[in-house]
């Protein structure tokens, strides 16, 4: 039986009471497999942290979390804390301290939800976005200045920064994430035609890289048209590896095709060994709607079995999965998604499938 240690960040919001489902759901599916036993150590990091102490997190946070076996995130933002503070001062922190360079955000169309796609065979729609989740766009290189030349004069640089190793990394992941699916496909999305530097060694390594991987269909488009090719021609996707900011956009172009970003769990993968991933749903805090029990728990639930699946537990991953499916399919839905169930209602029904399932094994 393995054990895991969990730092669990809820977060600010509606991040507190996903978490709290997804926690149930690994719970119950612990007793019920008798695979594996976790314990939670709680981080109370976020914005109401931020505004009693000045920071979004302990300073020494990272130090404090680097053994843990994984991270299970909530999420970060409240109207009070402009969103570069949140997001610099804790999960960006999290991301590059820990050199989590690859994330992972699926892309799946599941029964019983009505998706903004017109697309004659939606459930069978399925592709996965790697995104390079520490450099790129998000480097954070740059700054402000010329204040003192009085108002309107002031000049803001901000710089992406793409190394050779990081685009190769996150590439030959994306070709080794291909070679696991039905269809060995990947296609790379860059900008090169404008952005003649960075992005053009992206295409170079990509090509480079490709060479080692013959059984894999291989295919290069622009952002603009694979923004039109998330609409147009889902049909045409598998495996697509983006830089930062462009992954992070099309991710949320296709949890919103799929039906909400309610849906859509993460990974954010450091996979040499010497620091903890975190997982995570896609959604922000949704500060709006926190506390009145309706928030979507997919995401953060299947966010729960990419972390299950990261620490070599496939099986107990595919069930929470399947579990999902068929929760969505009785049609056990919250309002973002056109139901009118609860966020523990949705949780209840996710784990009563489990129960079946692994009771019919």
């Amino acid at each position: 039986m393995k054990h895991f240690r969990l730092a669990v960040i809820p977060g600010d919001g509606i991040g507190k009471e996903v978490i709290n489902e997804g926690l149930r759901v690994l719970e119950h599916l612990s007793q019920t497999s008798n695979t594996f036993t976790f314990e939670s150590d709680y981080f109370p990091w976020g914005c109401e942290y931020y505004l009693e102490h000045g920071k979004m997190m302990h300073e020494d946070g990272l130090n404090k979390i680097k053994n843990h076996d994984a991270i299970y995130f909530g999420a970060v933002g409240y109207p009070t804390v402009p969103d570069h503070i949140s997001l610099w001062g804790l999960r960006l922190a999290i991301c590059q301290g820990f050199d989590q360079w690859a994330n992972i955000r699926p892309v799946e169309f599941l029964p019983g939800i009505e998706g903004k796609l017109n697309h004659p065979d939606k459930e069978k729609l399925n592709w996965v976005l790697v995104r390079e989740n520490t450099e790129g766009e998000y480097s954070g290189i740059g700054g402000r200045n010329f204040t003192g030349r009085g108002p309107g004069k002031e000049v803001a640089v901000q710089s992406s920064i793409f190394t050779e190793e990081g685009c190769e990394r996150v590439i030959r992941h994306a070709f080794e994430l291909a070679l696991t699916r039905d269809r060995k496909k990947v296609t790379s999305v860059t900008k090169s035609n404008a952005q003649q530097y960075g992005m053009v060694l992206w295409d170079e390594v990509f090509q480079r890289v490709s060479k080692e991987y013959p059984e894999v269909e291989t295919d290069q488009c622009l952002v603009d048209a694979m923004a039109a090719n998330f609409v147009l021609h889902p049909e045409d996707l598998e495996v697509v590896v983006a830089s930062n900011l462009h992954a992070d956009i099309l991710s949320d172009l296709g949890s919103a095709l799929s039906g909400s970003l309610g849906l859509a769990p993460s990974a954010n993968l450091h996979l040499d060994g010497r620091f903890p991933s975190m997982f995570e749903s896609v959604h922000g805090s949704a500060p709006d709607i926190a506390g009145q029990g309706i928030a979507n728990p997919i995401g953060t639930i299947g966010s729960a079995a990419l972390m299950l699946e990261h620490l070599g537990l496939p099986e107990e991953a595919k069930l929470i999965n399947d579990s999902i499916r068929a929760a969505t399919k009785d049609g056990i839905l919250t309002a973002d998604i056109g139901g009118n169930n609860s966020t523990k209602e949705v949780t209840d029904s996710i784990i009563a499938h489990i129960s079946k399932m692994y009771a019919s094994v």
